[in-house]
């Protein structure tokens, strides 16, 4: 046992990989990509559910609701209070560990028989749904400096994806057994993971020494210390809170005059932003030969045209589908260039970095969610297209100061 109260694994581990030897195998990253797909898709999964879960646990729309703002929760409290375990934590044990728990509370909100009992299920696996932000620090300590950007795209790629295709998949496997049946099928899908990447996943020297309280600590001061840090987190509030006001008010649009949209054609228009996730990997390449400030620059300038575009979506599919996915490369290209340029930052601190920019950047997410419903209704999509432009803009002006430091 160390001084720290913390005993670093020590099997099978090796060194960080460094710049010039062999990256992960495609197979390992795909692993890796599909488990941090699953263990985010848990907290989209009760979203198209809302209703079923209603009616069948006799709850009141407001605590249907909670649902989904427990989730939002659990994850925000996983982000700072777990994340940072990664820095002295064997990170193949803990992603087992996380992912374990994440499987036995999807099967308590499988089991519930009450709101109260689903809503502890929901908060307590978003909690440890953190796990995919443990896998995705550790592929940037496998990859090579100059692959880095390109292999956390391909892992971010599943965490996205699973947020996309969660709806859609938890909409149809209703269809066929009620809604604890999304909640089973996921459950055992996350087990299936934990025991898979328990024997596929490679073990990596610890270097940092600090105990829990300490850590929690050291995140703070990173933002502190690393003035990088602090505008990347900034700009990546200001991103995705431009990007959630989308997300939240294309439903209200879809919903209303002149579309008129069923609740399952809006979900399956929202798969157009899977473009997104498609093209990051081309933005993480150019990160990746030293262009990332270039790339952040991009996207940020997309997120605003992305916006005008949509402005025209009011009346217009075809603009509206357009602007989905103008702002889907946009945001993509924000969050991968931000990470290729922070986890360059203090390698043995990449689990802290992660958990302040993240929990920053899902902070601005819920953010732009709560001002879309407020501007929405005051002044519609002309309303919510200016609130998400000036979002998109304060973005782009902070990569600006930041291309002047």
């Amino acid at each position: 046992m160390t001084q720290t109260g913390i005993r670093p694994g020590t099997a099978q581990q090796q060194p960080a990989t460094p710049s010039g030897t062999t990256d992960p195998r495609r197979s390992l990253l795909l692993l890796m990509a599909v488990a941090t797909g699953l263990s985010c898709a848990g907290n989209y999964v009760a979203q198209p559910l809302l209703d079923l879960i209603s009616r069948d646990l006799h709850l009141g729309s407001v605590l249907a609701g909670l649902v989904v703002t427990a989730s939002q929760a659990g994850y925000a409290l996983g982000l700072m209070l777990l994340i940072p375990l990664g820095d002295v934590l064997d990170r193949r044990r803990l992603t087992v560990l996380l992912f374990s728990a994440t499987a036995l509370f999807l099967t308590v909100s499988a089991l519930a028989p009450s709101g109260p009992v689903l809503l502890a299920g929901t908060v307590l696996a978003a909690l440890t749904s953190v796990g995919a932000q443990v896998v995705v620090a550790h592929a940037a300590a496998l990859a090579s400096a100059d692959t880095r950007g390109r292999v956390v795209a391909v892992v971010m790629s599943g965490v996205l994806l699973g947020g996309l295709l969660a709806r859609t998949a938890a909409g149809g496997l209703s269809e066929l057994g009620g809604w604890r049946t999304a909640y089973w099928v996921l459950a055992v899908l996350m087990a299936v993971a934990a025991v898979v990447l328990h024997r596929k996943l490679p073990q990596l020297a610890v270097t940092a020494e600090l105990r829990y309280p300490a850590l929690l600590r050291s995140t703070l001061a990173l933002l502190r210390e690393e003035p990088v840090l602090r505008r990347r987190a900034l700009l990546g509030a200001l991103s995705l809170a431009s990007y959630s006001v989308q997300l939240t008010a294309l439903t209200f649009l879809l919903s209303g005059s002149p579309y008129h949209w069923s609740a399952p054609a809006i979900g399956l228009f929202g798969l157009v932003g899977a473009v997104g996730v498609v093209t990051m990997t081309f933005a993480a390449r150019l990160g990746d030969r030293g262009h990332a400030q270039k790339v952040t620059g991009g996207g940020a300038a997309l997120l605003v045209t992305g916006w005008l575009l949509l402005l025209a979506g009011q009346s217009s599919l075809f603009w509206l589908a357009i602007g989905v996915v103008v702002l889907n490369v946009g945001q993509q290209a924000v969050l991968n260039s931000s990470q290729t340029v922070l986890y360059a930052l203090r390698p043995e601190a990449r689990s802290r970095i992660n958990s302040a920019f993240m929990t920053s950047f899902f902070l601005g997410g819920a953010l732009g969610s709560a001002l879309a419903s407020v501007v929405w209704a005051a002044a519609g999509w002309t309303g919510v297209s200016t609130l998400g432009a000036a979002l998109a803009a304060g973005a782009l002006a902070v990569w600006t100061w930041e291309r002047t430091r």
